[in-house]
């Protein structure tokens, strides 16, 4: 077994700060590494050096992380692919392990997540390459020896056996010939109920087998005569039926069919992953709404004024009417009652009209975002709240900001949480800063919030951003504002940076960057 400086690795992400921290821990631990800032230098390296590893983003720019799996897939089958995702993201973590990704692992990525993932690659690679010496092997026309081809089928043996795979051989007759152990716990059959006994038929629901040779002898997946990362349905032992994917291949001896060999991947935990993403969305829609509800409250406090305030006005505009025909001070008056009531109006219009989209379910949606617009409706829906609260807002905003690209509601998600969370952390009242800039040397906006709370004990700064961490009491959330926060902002290619101290405040940085070639100052 090679040891790790032996092993090169290959290393795709567009964050500076993120490759320079993962190369220090992979040559550490002894790989050889070498990095790029987007997918196509990152090919162009696969070319040049031939890693066994290569780590990449699924967030790029140009060519994405998926893009890079697939060509890489495609051209160089022998390198493992590991990908690197956000959290929100188990939708694009299970396309990659369907494209044959080695392992996913999610930021921000601990050194113990990142060493398992390697060894479990490291196992696959030396797993394939094995197969692929004794596949060579066997092309040969014959072995010198009696003795190293006794030697060549122990080794086949062992390696079959040893596969993570379930493999499956059937003669010319679809009778079973080869059955390793994982398909013995995949399927729960025993070999001595299995070899020579039972037909691949057996092992398919009524229906499926027939479909899946109509698939092998297209061109659909993969190319005539073999199958590659279809999906299909196999039936154990118990009666169950069970979610696989296959690589299949039929074997050919002069131009005879004369057998078929199968490669089946459990989709299990695959389908509970997907189960795993339903799970998620349910539960963050579960804290938007726990948000709404905040806002909701305080929204009804904040338009009963303006409400009474017309009420009253109309009152008095009904009162001038019934009094004859209107004098020119009087009318006057009419119209100066009329202008509050229009005004009053449009106030209550924009109140609800900001909690109506803040809630608006709907799929992300791209485009250029105004920050300065995002930040006057953060303020206008909970002003009220922080009054209630006692807690005196200001607020700076830069104008002429260039936009940035991102989709408005998720972003305006981030700051109420940001916001309520800062309301949260002061209970007896204080002071809260929302301001915004644009920073010319790194090409961001960035939106600051300050408070004066309790602050954020050492010990929770590096778990703040954990799905499910939190220390509010009971009833204040489920502990995903700042996950979600986190997660919104890697999607929209920016960074969040945390500053707090006991007794001492908070402050969060959100940094964004701005609309394609788009700049400000």
């Amino acid at each position: 077994m090679a040891t790790s400086s032996s092993w090169q690795i290959v290393l795709i992400d567009d964050e500076e700060d993120i490759r320079e921290v993962m190369t220090i821990a992979l040559q550490d631990a002894g790989y050889k590494v070498d990095t790029a800032a987007d997918g196509a230098t990152g090919l162009q390296l696969c070319e040049d050096t031939s890693p066994q590893i290569v780590i990449t983003d699924i967030r790029m720019p140009g060519i994405d992380g998926l893009q890079v799996l697939e060509t890489i897939k495609k051209k160089y089958p022998d390198i493992e692919v590991i990908v690197a995702t956000a959290f929100g993201e188990m939708d694009l973590a299970i396309r990659a392990l369907q494209l044959d990704a080695s392992d996913f692992i999610t930021k921000p990525i601990s050194d113990e997540v990142l060493y398992l993932a390697l060894k479990r690659a490291r196992e696959r690679f030396n797993s394939r390459k094995r197969l692929k010496d004794y596949t060579a092997l066997l092309e040969k026309e014959k072995a010198q020896t009696s003795q190293e081809l006794l030697k060549s089928i122990a080794f086949q043996r062992n390696l079959i056996e040893s596969s993570m795979d379930g493999i499956l051989g059937c003669d010319g007759n679809d009778t079973v010939v080869t059955y390793n152990q994982s398909m013995e716990q995949m399927l729960g059959y025993e070999k001595t109920e299995v070899l020579h006994k039972m037909t691949l038929k057996q092992f398919f629901p009524a229906g499926e087998l027939e479909r899946f040779k109509k698939e092998l002898s297209g061109n659909t997946y993969g190319g005539k005569k073999r199958l590659i990362l279809y999906e299909t349905t196999l039936k154990a032992k118990s009666g169950r039926e069970l979610p696989v994917q296959v690589s299949a291949n039929l074997l050919f001896e002069q131009d005879r069919e004369n057998g078929l060999v199968c490669f089946f991947r459990d989709l299990r935990e695959i389908r509970k992953l997907e189960r795993e993403v339903s799970d998620q969305a349910r539960i963050l829609h579960q804290d938007k709404m726990m948000s709404l509800g905040r806002l909701a409250a305080s929204v009804v406090h904040e338009i009963n004024n303006p409400l009474s305030g017309i009420l009253n006005y109309l009152r008095l505009m009904s009162r001038i009417l019934r009094q004859g025909s209107l004098s020119e001070d009087r009318r006057e008056k009419f119209q100066r009652y009329l202008d509050l009531v229009e005004n009053e109006t449009k106030r209550c219009s924009q109140i609800v009209s900001s909690l109506l989209s803040f809630s608006r379910i709907s799929p992300p949606t791209f485009g250029h975002v105004q920050i300065d617009e995002l930040l006057q409706r953060c303020i206008l829906l909970s002003q009220h709240k922080l009054e209630l609260s006692n807690i005196r807002l200001e607020s700076s905003i830069q104008p002429n900001l260039p936009p940035v690209e991102g989709d408005f509601n998720q972003l305006q998600q981030c700051v109420i949480n940001l916001i309520f969370n800062a309301i949260d952390a002061m209970p007896e009242g204080g002071n809260l800063a929302l301001n915004s800039r644009w920073d010319g040397n790194s090409g961001k906006v960035i939106i600051t919030v300050r408070d004066t709370g309790r602050g954020i004990p050492p010990e929770n700064l590096p778990h703040i951003f954990e799905p499910f961490f939190t220390t509010k009491n009971e009833g204040y959330g489920v502990g995903l504002g700042l996950s979600t926060v986190y997660g919104i902002i890697e999607r929209h290619k920016g960074t969040i940076n945390v500053e707090s101290q006991p007794g001492q405040g908070t402050v969060i940085m959100l940094e964004l960057p701005v609309s394609g070639s788009n700049k400000g100052g």
